[in-house]
């Protein structure tokens, strides 16, 4: 047992929570751990100092019996210091973070591999996205091999604890108070050999098959999104999880309306007679209604009308865009003889010259916008 003062050896108070404890003693055990400082005599016995210190003071009732009665109190608990055991309860705050398992834990096979991630890609209309669908997605993914489900053996056998690790999945070296752990070579780390292998997925366990799903696409997605399919990936070894399955959403060009975040826009053609006199115009929705929209008197080309709720709604919050209408005045070409002299006698009638058009007309820049 170290003559030395525990708290002082971990460099904290006695006022000190668990946590600070904790959190002392892993920077110790980090800087002196002997695979970091080779043939180091003071550091091993730094770490084992450090060790002890923590045995201790890491242990509600070993601290309280430290804190009464000093050392004398420990020995009633059958403490008698430094050795091997007490690294039991440390994977939890070293890890295995220099390829050592402490203490004498066992039967640490290989974790069952997890079902790999899948990506699908998916093209819908922007009336789609505008009001949900549902799609059937055809792919092909591993799945648990239907004649063995999965055990890898042939049907009537069972898989066999593997001779050379003793089922555990790792070899064991001891090196002085620490033992050095590896996956071991006969069985990969899952502690299972197969003696006669399933024949119909060759002893892997999972197969590729072919599968449809239906995936509903909600309202309101955008081009770009990514939904998440949790467990529709490939299946994983033998009681792992599956993976998940994540469609990419592609949103077509649209003939008429074009996207900005939750806002449609279009573009409409007004006449020269339409724009200077109004007109009452029925605007296409994206979902098929026809909407009125109030063309006033003198509108100019490129004005802007907007029509509230006519949008896409909000993926999340559910509230709809609005749908912006943009004025095009067009110019008429191929004029007929009798629409050329109506054009020359409005022009008449307005005091505009017929074939000059004056410096006056080109519009001035203010200060400000120059």
């Amino acid at each position: 047992m170290s003559p030395r003062d525990y708290y002082e050896i971990l460099g904290v108070s006695r006022t000190s929570g668990a946590e600070e404890i904790k959190k002392k003693y892993r920077q110790l055990a980090l800087k002196h751990h002997p695979d970091r400082n080779p043939g180091d005599r003071e550091a091993e016995d730094r770490f084992k100092e450090a060790a002890e210190a923590y045995s201790v003071l890491g242990d509600p009732q070993k601290r309280d019996a430290y804190d009464r009665f000093g050392p004398d109190g420990l020995r009633e608990t059958g403490f008698e210091g430094f050795n091997g055991s007490v690294f039991e309860d440390f994977e939890d705050i070293l890890g295995n973070f220099f390829g050592f398992s402490f203490g004498g834990r066992t039967n640490r096979r290989a974790r069952a591999e997890r079902g790999r991630d899948l990506g699908l890609a998916v093209e819908i209309t922007l009336e789609e996205a505008a009001a949900g669908a549902e799609k059937d997605l055809s792919l092909h993914r591993a799945e648990l091999c239907p004649a063995c489900g999965g055990s890898k053996a042939k049907a009537g056998t069972r898989p066999s604890a593997c001779p050379a690790c003793g089922g555990r999945g790792q070899i064991r070296r001891s090196q002085g108070f620490f033992s050095v752990a590896s996956t071991c070579g006969r069985c990969g780390g899952s502690g299972e050999v197969i003696a006669a292998p399933c024949e119909d997925c060759r002893g892997v366990g999972r197969k590729t098959q072919k599968r449809t799903l239906k995936v509903r696409i909600p309202e309101g997605v955008g081009d770009g999104l990514r939904l998440r399919l949790t467990g529709e990936g490939e299946a994983g070894e033998a009681g792992a999880d599956r993976g998940d399955l994540y469609v990419d959403i592609k949103v077509k060009p649209h003939d008429i309306f074009d996207r900005e975040e939750n806002n449609l826009i279009c573009t409409i053609d007004l006449s020269f007679s339409h724009a200077a006199l109004g007109v009452t115009a029925e605007i296409p929705t994206l979902l098929g209604e026809l909407e009125k929209l109030k063309i006033p008197a003198g509108t100019q080309s490129g004005e802007v009308f907007r029509l509230k709720g006519c949008g896409l709604k909000d993926l999340q919050h559910r509230r709809a865009g609005d749908l912006f209408v943009k004025a095009e005045v067009r110019t008429p070409t191929d004029l007929t003889r009798e629409e050329r002299e109506l054009f020359r006698r409005l022009s008449e009638f307005r005091r505009e010259q017929p074939d000059r058009l004056e410096a006056d007309a080109i519009r001035r820049r203010s200060a400000s916008g120059r």
